[in-house]
């Protein structure tokens, strides 16, 4: 592991000093760049150089690149993401820096998104619409002060178009995708439709609708689909059907300074679970009849978000944003009658429901002079949530809990500066106090510092303190059976964390036209109190509680290196993380070992645009090292103790062609996703004796290949 270590650092220093050594300065004032704009974490909209913030920004075009169905397609080529999918359901969901979805936060226009068991934590990536996003911003690390709860490992932040430079934008797209090698209309692979047309008034009134379907037909692997009437286990999907449907509408009102909007979204999803168990019903003196006992699992999610942006006594900024969120999630059971393909005994219920009524906003610009700048905001959240048994997850044999209803609420308070001391070197100090309706109030804090060298060099630190807090799932479970004993605790207390940042960013433009872009961070983190489901007894039977028992550390080292000329753009990016948890199990006085687990993760993407054919080829890899961690386990006398889990590496590799025609008024993208095939990787648990056993980790069902076409109409 010092080899990879020494060998990485060489690297990056050496492509970053090796432009500096290279270049030839010019007048930057006399240099027409483009910057980027960034809101997340802002106290307004800046360009990406003057951020405190290391921030990360996703463009559209890179979007369009990847021609990605969810968000998940766009994260699993980023730098310490890692995404889990599941076969069964077909959720995504992301960790960071080897945490998982419940200490990254995702925001939809600096307003979380509601999921399951939180707000804005564990979000299904499937559930993310593309279709109107104008940019994601990603920042690395704690953020607990400027966006509360659980925003530990980083945030995402998706921007959505707000803004049109046309009078009339109209745009459709239709894309059509095999499933491994499986594609039929209608029947097999995956078909998308979207539309969206908005439409400028006038000078201050924007207004645009959308909508789209998302059609995943399942993907039969050795399974028989839904119709094959023979019971031997064939019959159904290895990954379920999905349909999805979203709607989405905004209206804008902008003049001067004060900026008002309403942006309403819809989002409905049914995962059709077909049995392999085959019924025979007895028709004599007619053949035999066949159904199967069936279930359609149904989300809706509703999304209204209000938002004022402005000014007061001629000075002041103020940004205030209103949303209330409802997702329900039912569950129809149905009888299927295979001679017919029809349905009967249909009954449906509500098994889980989470509605929020969510504020947050902010004050700034309090002082006239401009080094100095003051942000005031607060946070209210009112989250409401509510189980039944049907869940699977809170019942005992006798049924006794039904179902479960709780609301928990908190209202923070939150203040930062920012003191540019020259145009050179800014620091901004933050903190927030949050109280807690279930536990005890809790409070973040922060420090970032930003300081730009000679040459456009771009030096930024940081220290953030935020915490944790137990969602549904950790409080709130309860099931109890002769075969089963996993409980939640209310008795549990928020986590915490501490986490401290270095980077250095520096861009070199040459008198050929090339850029060089290089960019190297330092992070750690630790978490105390760490919440996990602990093995609390092995005789007579094995039980689980959720207890906060685990110590969590990590270090990370992470570089980036973008190069363009011309009409070449390169990227390749390195990362570094080292893991360290303390497992201590002590009601059977078993402690995990704390030694420090290394992965590597390497990414490059390679586009190249030919003008002359309108056509932009683009290529894109990601290498995820091989992961190691303890886990929980028995020995063969039926102790408990610790086995080292480990999780071969693997490697995803996406391209796709991009033609325009017409002025740009219509675009064919053709491409592949997982090129490599890969479906599934080895889970090794322990490395010795009788310990040493193997599954397969489910990643994805194969190579894929697809055509989208895309049609915009835009004018005055």
């Amino acid at each position: 592991m010092q080899i990879y270590t020494k060998a990485y650092i060489s690297l990056s220093l050496f492509l970053s000093f090796s432009a500096f050594s290279q270049e030839k300065f010019q007048d930057t004032t006399s240099t027409s760049q483009l910057e980027e704009v960034v809101v997340t974490g802002q106290f307004e909209p800046q360009s990406l150089k003057k951020s405190v913030h290391n921030v990360r920004v996703i463009t559209r075009e890179d979007i369009k690149r990847l021609a990605a169905n969810n968000l998940g397609d766009v994260l699993n080529q980023y730098l310490n993401i890692s995404i889990r999918t599941s076969g069964s359901d077909g959720r995504s969901t992301v960790s960071m820096f080897g945490l998982d979805a419940q200490y990254f936060k995702i925001l939809v226009d600096n307003v979380p998104l509601v999921s399951d068991t939180g707000l804005g934590t564990n979000i299904d990536l499937t559930q993310v619409n593309l279709d109107d996003i104008e940019q994601i911003e990603i920042i690395e690390g704690s953020m607990g002060v400027t966006h509360g709860a659980n925003a530990v490992t980083g945030i995402l932040n998706i921007i959505t178009k707000k803004s049109s430079k046309h009078k009339w934008e109209i745009t459709a797209t239709a894309q059509e995708e095999t499933v491994s090698n499986e594609f039929a209309f209608f029947d097999k692979g995956r078909h998308i439709q979207n539309a969206k047309i908005s439409h400028n008034f006038n000078d201050n009134w924007f207004v645009s609708v959308g909508g789209s379907r998302n059609d995943f037909a399942g993907f039969f692997d050795n399974k028989e689909g839904k119709d094959y009437i023979q019971n031997n286990g064939k019959r159904g999907y290895s990954w379920l059907p999905k349909e999805q449907l979203v709607g989405n509408g905004l209206v804008g009102y902008t003049k001067g300074d004060f900026r008002i909007f309403y942006k309403f979204d819809y989002f409905g999803e049914n995962v059709d679970y077909y049995n392999p168990v085959v019924i025979p019903i007895d028709n004599y003196p007619f053949p035999n009849t066949n159904f199967s006992n069936d279930r359609r699992y149904i989300s809706n999610r509703y999304y209204h978000h209000l938002n004022s942006y402005g000014k007061l006594f001629s000075q002041l900024n103020y940004n205030v944003s209103v949303s209330h969120q409802k997702q329900n999630r039912d569950i129809e059971k149905f009888n299927y009658q295979l001679e017919s393909q029809s349905e009967t005994n249909n009954a449906r219920e509500t098994y889980q429901s989470k509605e929020v009524i969510y504020s947050t906003g902010a004050l700034s610009n309090f002082f006239k002079d401009k080094r100095v700048d003051l942000q005031l905001g607060y946070e209210a959240v009112n989250e409401r949530g509510f189980y039944d048994s049907t869940a699977g997850i809170f019942k005992d044999d006798q049924q006794q809990v039904t179902d479960v209803r709780k609301r928990l609420e908190n209202y923070d308070i939150f203040t930062a500066a920012e003191i540019r001391f020259t145009e050179k070197f800014s620091v901004r100090p933050g903190i927030r106090y949050s109280i807690q309706s279930k536990f005890e109030d809790q409070y973040a804090s922060s420090l970032g510092l930003r300081y730009i060298f000679p040459h456009g060099i771009e030096a930024r630190g940081s220290l953030g303190k935020s915490y944790r807090t137990p969602n549904f799932d950790e409080l709130y479970t309860y099931f109890v059976d002769s075969n089963h004993n996993l409980q939640g605790n209310e008795n549990l207390i928020p986590e915490t964390s501490t986490s401290y940042e270095v980077s250095v960013k520096k861009a070199t433009y040459f008198d050929s036209g090339a850029q060089l872009s290089n960019n190297l961070a330092v992070t750690y983190m630790d978490v105390d109190d760490r919440i996990s489901l602990v093995l609390t007894q092995v005789v007579p039977s094995q039980s689980y509680k959720y207890m906060n028992i685990d110590k969590y550390k990590m270090w990370n080292i992470s570089s980036t290196h973008q190069f363009a000329y011309k009409n070449w753009n390169a990227k390749v990016g390195l990362a570094l993380v080292g893991i360290s948890q303390k497992i201590d199990l002590a009601a059977l006085n078993v402690t995990s070992d704390d030694k420090y687990l290394y992965s590597l993760q390497v990414n490059s993407n390679l586009s190249y645009n030919v003008p002359k054919w309108n056509t932009l080829f683009s290529i894109y890899y990601k290498f995820n090292g091989k992961q190691q961690q303890y886990i929980s386990s028995t020995d063969t006398a039926g102790n408990a103790e610790f086995i080292l889990s480990e999780l071969e590496s693997y490697g995803w590799m996406d391209a796709s062609i991009r033609k325009s025609f017409f002025k740009n008024q219509f675009e064919v993208t053709v491409g592949a996703r997982n090129l490599l095939d890969v479906t599934s990787v080895q889970l090794t648990q322990g490395t010795t004796g009788v310990h040493v056993s193997g599954s397969d980790l489910l990643l994805g069902y194969g190579r894929s290949y697809f055509l989208k076409l895309t049609y915009n109409l835009n004018f005055n």
